[in-house]
């Protein structure tokens, strides 16, 4: 989870001379720090360095990074006015330069781990766009979803054809799987997130289940969010082929919710990187005994690595993690 970022040395030289943006559009450096991590930890996988608004712009919803505070969105959408205004695009066109950056990847990476493509899923675009950035209440979110659902329900359809005919756009140019993040739906309750979201994050799956891979092979798609103990089995009802778990439901309980005919990534406290190694792998340890071997477990952490984290200590736990599971 959030393989690439400020806790690589460089990475953050690239950032002293690019912002955050640059590198998004810039198939060249997004191509480079996708790689970064792959050269320096034992990942069994490459996930596309991007970010998951950039589908906005091209929406008419301009934003931009202010540093130490995160997204910010220039106008956000406060009325059903605003919601009708969002234009539609064809992401092959608007967001061709994240495509040329994963045939880029690929080509690097000459088949030695796959490549993860992913967006986001629409309560969390639609939050973004709304709330004008992060927000611990998402009062202007829910004030439009609960007293203008027609609109809600318009608008979260249009971000769920976008979001999946950009993922379908990645597949095409050679991502092996894809991931959907809702990371902040975990703000709404099972009997809001059915009424208002269940539909539209399904479209999405049921646009990637229409694709395949360049050998014929069927998308694995991956549905994470933050937050979600209490809605894991809605996630799983909306789709996917493995349902994220964070860290606050230990793995095997989270497991049982989503169900055992889906495979589960997840799930170690990312804030354990931060303690001594000892820690690391006691906490590593838990989450393994609690998947028992079964396969469709995916160890990640539980959302991103934090820009304070040791290196050392990720490179430390991918090894572990191998050397518990391999044989």
């Amino acid at each position: 989870m959030r393989q690439a970022g400020r806790y690589m040395a460089e990475y953050r030289a690239l950032r002293e001379r690019h912002t955050l943006l640059e590198i998004c559009r810039t198939p060249d450096l997004a191509t480079e720090v996708t790689l970064q991590p792959v050269q320096r930890i034992e990942v069994d996988a490459a996930i596309l360095f991007s970010d998951l608004l950039l589908p906005l712009e091209p929406m008419g919803i301009a934003f931009d990074f202010i540093k130490g505070e995160g997204p910010a969105i220039d106008a956000p959408l406060r009325t059903e006015a605003d919601l009708a205004r969002v234009r539609r695009f064809e992401p092959r066109e608007a967001l061709s330069h994240v495509l040329d950056a994963i045939g880029q990847v690929k080509a690097e990476l000459a088949g030695r781990v796959p490549l993860i493509g992913f967006a986001g899923a629409p309560f969390t675009l639609a939050s973004y766009a709304i709330e004008g950035g992060h927000s611990s209440s998402f009062a202007h979110t829910k004030a439009l979803m609960y007293g203008a659902p027609a609109a809600w329900h318009a608008f979260c359809a249009l971000l769920a054809d976008l979001v999946g005919e950009y993922l379908a756009a990645q597949i095409e140019a050679g991502v092996d799987a894809v991931q959907v993040f809702d990371s902040w739906v975990g703000a709404l309750d099972a009997r809001d997130y059915r009424e208002f979201i269940l539909p539209h994050s399904r479209r999405i799956f049921e646009r990637v289940a229409e694709c395949r891979t360049r050998d014929g092979a069927p998308v694995p798609a991956i549905h994470f969010g933050v937050g979600t103990g209490s809605i894991l089995g809605e996630l799983r009802e909306a789709g996917g082929e493995v349902v994220g778990a964070d860290w606050r439901t230990p793995l095997d309980e989270a497991w049982a919710k989503i169900g055992s005919d889906r495979a589960i990534q997840g799930n170690l406290d990312p804030t354990v990187l931060l303690g001594p190694l000892e820690r690391v792998f006691a906490a590593t340890d838990d989450v393994l005994e609690r998947a028992g071997g079964r396969p469709g477990h995916i160890f990640n952490l539980g959302h991103g690595i934090l820009p304070s984290t040791s290196l050392e200590h990720v490179q430390a736990l991918a090894r572990y993690v191998h050397q518990r599971t391999r044989g």
